[in-house]
């Protein structure tokens, strides 16, 4: 098996905090290709599409006609790195689908289109003129549903966790 260098952890949340509003696949790919870990633009899509790395987004350049480039959330460094380490210990790919690394997934971006909807919300909410009574109770309900998308997605990642947490265990004693 030929030697790769996994990110540190505190490797990781420096690039994390480096680069919050996202990263291009091929920053993603330099990221890993001087540690030695074997990461094609085409597995990288390969990943993407089977739901073990988030999505991009499109967002647009700086001047006319620039046109746009597709970012991916910070996170999916740190996947690259947990799938990485997942397949070298010699786990499938279909191992991997079954482990919460898969969900998580998902959970992240459940907590990315809340956040964003109701940031949504507290924009118009701003842009609007309401009555003073009326503009607190918008901004009390609007308080509440943030907590309660806070704890939507706790309760979430928990029970992803505890119905993963047999399937990683089959997974590593095998």
């Amino acid at each position: 098996m030929e030697s790769m260098d996994l990110l540190a952890p505190e490797e990781i949340a420096r690039i994390e905090r480096e680069n919050a509003g996202g990263l291009p696949a091929s920053a993603i790919l330099e990221i890993f290709r001087p540690r030695g870990v074997r990461l094609s633009e085409a597995t990288f899509r390969k990943y993407v599409q089977a739901g073990l790395l988030p999505r991009s987004r499109r967002v647009g350049r700086k001047g006319k006609h620039q046109g746009s480039v597709g970012l991916y959330p910070v996170e999916a460094v740190r996947r690259i790195n947990v799938i990485k380490k997942m397949m070298a210990e010699g786990h499938t790919l279909e191992d991997i689908k079954r482990s919460y690394v898969f969900h998580s997934n998902y959970i992240d971006q459940l907590e990315r289109d809340l956040a964003c909807l109701l940031n949504g919300f507290q924009e118009e909410l701003g842009d609007r003129a309401f009555g003073g009574e009326h503009r607190r109770t918008l901004e009390a309900q609007l308080a509440t549903l943030r907590q309660r998308a806070q704890d939507l997605v706790r309760d979430v990642a928990r029970l992803g966790s505890a119905v993963t947490a047999r399937a990683d265990e089959t997974i590593r004693s095998q």
